[in-house]
């Protein structure tokens, strides 16, 4: 026997609303009995963190809000279930035709296939409670897995959807692949196929093969013109003056000739007359507002130096660093922990750019560094973009460190030392979107969309004030003017899983907004690389084939 699954025309990354099609191949050296084939399209964003002893000796350890998650130094792990699509591909119409009183159906030898095509949707699928709580069989007729069988479907275990039920969850866009934390976080995308053969000495056959997935970046703002800029001013340290020695006079030198030596000039002029003016520099770089990065692409940097002071002395850049810092936050329950990289996107030494048109330049003028540092320095395949899942985030900031030198040492001159500065100049909240232009069509609905579900309050203006003409009917015209319109009626909780409530709350919050772009409006769109663009690279997973390499799940 033999089981493979076969993908028509493999991109080097999937994205949403791309169309996955393949084939099940099933090699048989004897016949067999099949009760189904199944394949399922899954997605899991999991984390997994270790509680901590609140009464430790000698540390200080923050309590997490709300109650333990687990015994003190258990590792408790939380999985959302963010894609979930299952396709039965056998028995076919041909076969179902056909009444088999064991639920079984006998495949001859050889080879045969069977294709399956998924579409990839927009969000993610955990957030839907409706079709979380039909998977399972749970869902009555129609729902996932309420087919014939111990486990529904003919047999094929599928998924505990009311699990889901139980967690805290956003709707946003399906974030990518990400590993690089392992036993804290990962997010795995792959396709599952079941073999179910009926009986109790048989063990079903099954197949996993993974995926990388990129999503399409949310609508850009449009722009404005507008930057956002990081600045740092500093002023040099005056250097000390020359220290000047007399001239030696000789053996045979007469008293006159000694007497007639002029002092030097340090030795009567004060240290604040011979010290050199100090020089001050403000460097500041600029980005484009909102501060926006694309995968692949250079940033958008412009690095500016005014001159603050009136002195001639040059400053020079001598050297120049940039980073790209990605903060992941990830959540398990009611613990928090977060996970910090850094990628080096440009760096540059032994540099001697000038950082002053010319010695006599006023002050106040500014010159631009070449962007040559930067400009052919795109970011690494290996930064994914921002995204917020249920569990897990990630975040951007930026950072330059910049090596600013006055003067230039010299042989026999202890004064006139370099002085080096590194000036560090920090962009706090960065966006990095995936450069993957989602379809015209699906960005203009995202557009025009309103937030449905939400309370809307809207109040006409206030009439100008009147003469009372009856008192008792302008009170009460008063009182009923004043009174706001309350709140719609939430929908009535399922008893069987009532809403999970954060310590002090009374009542569920209201949902929280509906995504930026829309399931049915993308059901019917074609996917953003139908001829349209190319696939840029990302390599955020090393091995989208290895083994997880996050805890196992308790049941």
């Amino acid at each position: 026997m033999s089981l493979r699954v076969a993908l028509d025309e493999r991109p080097e990354f999937y994205t949403n609303l791309d169309v996955i099609k393949g084939r099940v191949i099933l090699g048989l050296n004897r016949s067999e009995q099949v009760g189904n084939i199944v394949v399922k399209l899954e997605g899991e964003s999991t984390t997994a963190l270790q509680v901590p002893n609140p009464y430790t000796i000698g540390e200080i350890v923050q309590r997490p809000p709300g109650p333990m998650p687990g015994p003190p130094g258990s590792v408790v792990s939380e999985n959302h279930k963010i894609l979930y699509k299952v396709q039965q591909v056998f028995p076919d119409e041909y076969h179902s035709s056909t009444s088999n009183p064991f639920g079984a159906f006998p495949l001859q030898p050889g080879e045969h296939t069977f294709p399956f095509q998924f579409k990839l949707p927009i969000n993610n699928a955990c957030s839907d409670p409706n079709a979380m709580a039909k998977i399972g069989g749970l869902g009555g007729v129609g729902g996932f897995g309420s087919g014939g069988g111990l486990f529904g479907m003919g047999g094929v275990r599928v998924m505990d959807g009311t699990k889901q039920l139980l967690f805290r969850h956003v709707t946003r866009t399906l974030p990518p692949s990400l590993t690089g934390y392992p036993m804290e976080a990962e997010i795995r995308y792959y396709i599952k196929v079941t073999v179910q053969r009926p009986g109790f000495l048989k063990e079903n056959w099954r197949i996993q093969m993974g995926y990388k997935f990129l999503p399409i970046e949310p609508p850009r703002p449009p722009k404005t013109g507008q930057e956002v800029f990081a600045r740092r001013p500093f002023t040099f340290r005056p250097r000390s003056p020359v220290p000047q020695t007399k001239k030696k006079s000789s053996f045979f030198s007469s008293k006159s000739d000694k007497n007639s030596q002029p002092d030097t000039p340090g030795a009567s002029g004060s240290p604040s007359q011979n010290a050199a003016p100090a020089p001050s520099v403000e460097m500041s770089a600029w980005l484009p507002h909102p501060a926006v990065l694309t995968c692949n692409k250079a940033v958008p940097l412009r690095l500016i130096a005014k001159k603050l002071v009136d002195c001639a002395e040059q400053l020079t850049l001598v050297s120049f660093q940039m980073e790209l810092i990605g903060i992941t936050e990830v959540r398990t329950h009611n613990l928090f922990d977060n996970k910090i990289n850094r990628w080096v996107i440009a760096s540059s030494v032994d540099l001697n750019i000038p950082l002053t048109s010319k010695p006599d330049a006023a002050v106040g003028s500014e010159v631009t560094i070449p962007d040559s540092l930067w400009r052919d320095k795109p970011l690494p395949n290996t930064v994914a973009p921002s995204f917020v899942t249920c569990n897990l985030s990630r975040r951007y900031e930026l950072e330059l460190k910049l090596g600013v030198c006055w003067g230039k040492a010299k042989s026999g001159w202890i004064s006139n030392h370099p002085q080096t500065i590194y000036l560090p100049l920090h962009f706090a909240s960065i966006q990095v979107f995936s450069g993957i232009t989602p379809p015209p069509a699906l960005v203009e609905a995202a557009r025009n969309h309103t937030a449905p579900g939400r309370a809307t309050m809207s109040f006409p203006p206030r009439l100008p004030p009147r003469t009372n003409v009856a008192p008792a009917a302008s009170s009460q015209s008063q009182n009923q003017n004043q009174q706001r319109p309350s709140l719609p009626q939430r929908p009535a909780a399922d008893p069987l899983y009532p809403p999970q409530l954060q310590p002090g709350e009374t009542a569920p919050p209201y949902d929280d907004a509906p995504p930026s772009y829309d399931e049915a409006v993308a059901e019917n769109l074609s996917g953003p690389f139908d001829g349209l663009q190319s696939r840029p690279a990302y390599s955020g997973v090393t091995n989208e084939d290895a083994p997880s390499q996050m805890p196992a799940e308790k049941s």
